[in-house]
This record gives C-alpha cells, structure tokens and sequence, in this order.
C-alpha cells in the first residue's frame, strides 16, 4: 500500500530512557556492565527511532517532554501530542479496600523492569527508615507480577510484601494510604499514577514519575526528590488525613477530565 499513510504512536522516548538508565547504573561500580550496555543501546535506538520518524508520516508523543526528544527527528520538526489514557470507571466501582493497614505505602509495575526494580530497592532500603522515624508502624506492599531476584533480599524485611502478579491493582490502590512512585529513571507518561488518582490514592511521586502530566494532575500529587524529601513527603500525608482527603479530590477531577478515554479518543 504505497499510497497509506503511517501514523507512529511512541509510548515514550526510549533512546532517552536507556540514557538514564546508563547513568543510573554507573553510580554502582557492580552494575557499570550493565551501565555500558544501557549506554550501547540508547545510540542503536535512536537510530532505531529517527528512521521510524522520518518514515512516518505523523509522529504522536504522550508528553511535552517527550516530543522535544523525539522532535530533532523529523525534518519538519513536528511532534502532536496526545496524552496516556485509562478508563477512569473502571478504578471507581464498588471496590473491596484491601486490608493492608492504616498506613500503608503502595508501589505498582512490572517488577522484573529496571526502572521499577530500581525504584522498589530505592524505596525500602533508604526512604522507608526515614518514614519509620515519625510514623514507625509504616508498612510497603509492592504489586506486580515476575518480581526480580534483586528484590529476594527484601522478602525477609518486616512490614515489607512483594504480591507477584495479582488479579486487580484495584483493591491495592484502595487500600493504600498513600501511593508512592520513587522512580529515579524512566519517559513517557506513567499509568500507573492515572490508576492511583482514579482509584482514589493520594500521590507522592518524584519529577522523573510524574513528567508528562498535566498541570493540574501534579498538583494533586506532592512532588519530592531526594530520600529526605520524598520521606517527609509521605509523612506529611500519612499524619493529615484533611491533606489526604483533599489530594484524592483533585486527583480524581485531574484524571477523569484529561485522562479518561472520553477525552483523549476525540483528539485522537
């Protein structure tokens, strides 16, 4: 079909996220293979996706950001930009809370992918002391199926539970006094913080996670880098339930009216 128009639609900007990964990495001298290797990839896959640009003859990205990596790409330097989208009704029905306890913290993913693997250990081994500090009965449920055996080391932890794959993140989400997102690499747009907001989940997420979002789904959301900072963070959550209550208000606005299907497929 010579004649057909093609129509790339990039889910991120993946020669910009094996790059994080590779610095990331190389912080860790036992890693720095696997730094070189994220390294070697990011240059085969942008060459991989400029050829794919240029072929196509319109190219979507789901984030401002993301469009200014890809945009050097195309000769006439346009990118349209079209969010990530959810069923939002599908987080809303009458959903069973699963019993995790009064302060609990969920993490969600695929936990045998790098950027959540990475996230996971980041978050039980440095941030989660610095929470017990204030709130000492805090407890971390990570759901997601394949669970990597770099976790193994965090099975034995108390108040510490890796699920593996589960039927539905929902009744985590509910259950779940706050939902964190401590990823330090990664593009795109994360659905998982959609699915949060939508299932009623207070946020705190660091920059890298919440890139992409619109305005207004951040300020739903505490934005915090660094252990120190994402820990107080959560704590400040965890102890004002008023706070709590009105993150999960304007979460569930933001989503519904930019993220749901019903607004993005028009724009489509």
């Amino acid at each position: 079909q010579p004649t057909a128009k093609c129509c790339l639609d990039t889910f991120n900007a993946e020669y910009h996220l094996q790059r994080v990964i590779a610095g990331i990495d190389a912080r860790e001298p036992k890693r720095w293979p696997l730094a070189l290797y994220s390294w070697i990839q990011a240059g085969r896959i942008a060459d991989f996706e400029r050829e794919m640009c240029a072929l196509a003859d319109i190219v979507i990205a789901v984030s401002p950001e993301d469009a200014d990596l890809l945009r050097p790409f195309r000769a006439d330097g346009r990118i349209h930009i079209l969010p990530s989208a959810i069923s939002v009704d599908d987080y809303t029905g009458d959903v069973q809370p699963a019993a995790l306890g009064s302060n609990a913290l969920v993490f969600t993913g695929k936990m045998d992918y790098r950027p959540n693997v990475d996230a996971a250990l980041w978050l039980v081994n440095e941030i989660l002391p610095l929470i017990r500090q204030r709130v000492p009965d805090t407890t971390i449920t990570l759901v997601g199926q394949q669970p990597s055996p770099r976790l193994d080391s965090l099975r034995t932890l108390g108040g510490v539970t890796i699920t593996g794959r589960v039927e539905s993140v929902v009744p985590y989400l509910r259950g779940a006094a706050v939902y964190v997102a401590p990823l330090r690499m990664g593009s795109g747009t994360r659905l998982k913080l959609l699915e949060a907001m939508a299932a009623g989940s207070p946020i705190v997420a660091t920059t890298t996670a919440a890139t992409g979002l619109m305005p207004d789904a951040k300020s739903a959301m505490l934005i915090a880098d660094g252990a120190q900072a994402f820990a107080d963070a959560v704590t400040d959550i965890l102890l004002s339930p008023e706070k709590r209550a009105l993150m999960v208000q304007v979460g569930k606005t933001a989503v519904r009216a930019h993220y749901d299907w019903s607004a993005t497929a028009p724009a489509l």
